[in-house]
């Protein structure tokens, strides 16, 4: 006799109601919008600092390509339309990881998204981003402040709905490792917020 998969309990069916009932909504202060950014056949993204003056920059790896984004500003600072054929995706290095371009050449940048991998989940400073399906396939990413399901107060208080991946496949969420910088990428666009005060602004660009 097949394994029949257990049926919800009272709690867990109304957390699930609650999830599927929560709007999207902006992320609270002090993060801030910085760019929605079309990529076509997106794969993966990753994080790294600009060698310079240290702030976020998004590596994203396309069936195009690879690009380089300013996650303070939101524009492409690098371009690489044809990639070494061994680098061209980061499953074929153990670690997940694919060469940088522009100002961090020489340097490898781990991706996360279609071949696995992950982005920090936690910030120091107690923010937290969940991925939750209570209507599989479409994901929808959370933001919060009291550290993970079930969050307690109102949706909009201590927790937000802030994506909800029901147009393209999810790819990857998660924080920078500075913590400034928030990205969500599916497999046709990244989106960016920051909490550097004054410099996150709405912008678009084309990969």
């Amino acid at each position: 006799m097949p394994d029949l998969e257990p049926k919800l309990s009272a709690y867990q069916q109304a957390m699930r109601e609650r999830l599927l009932a929560a709007p999207v909504v902006p992320p609270p202060e002090p993060w801030q919008p910085v760019a929605f950014v079309p990529v076509g056949g997106l794969l993966g993204i990753g994080f790294a600092l600009h060698p310079e003056d240290r702030r976020d920059l998004v590596m994203v790896i396309s069936r195009d390509g690879h690009g380089l984004f300013d996650a303070v500003t939101g524009e492409k600072i690098a371009r690489d339309r044809e990639p070494d054929p061994e680098d061209e995706t980061p499953d074929s290095m153990p670690d997940l990881s694919c060469p940088g371009l522009g100002p961090i050449t020489g340097s490898r940048v781990h991706i996360a998204g279609l071949f696995g991998g992950g982005l920090h989940t936690t910030t120091a400073d107690g923010w937290y981003l969940e991925i939750v399906t209570p209507a599989w396939p479409n994901d929808r990413i959370l933001l919060s402040r009291d550290g993970g399901l079930p969050h307690s107060g109102p949706h909009g208080e201590r927790w937000w709905h802030i994506f909800h991946s029901n147009y393209s496949e999810f790819r990857a969420a998660g924080f920078s490792s500075s913590g400034q910088t928030i990205t969500i990428a599916t497999s046709s666009d990244i989106s960016l917020w920051t909490r550097r005060p004054g410099q996150g602004h709405s912008s678009r660009a084309e990969h």
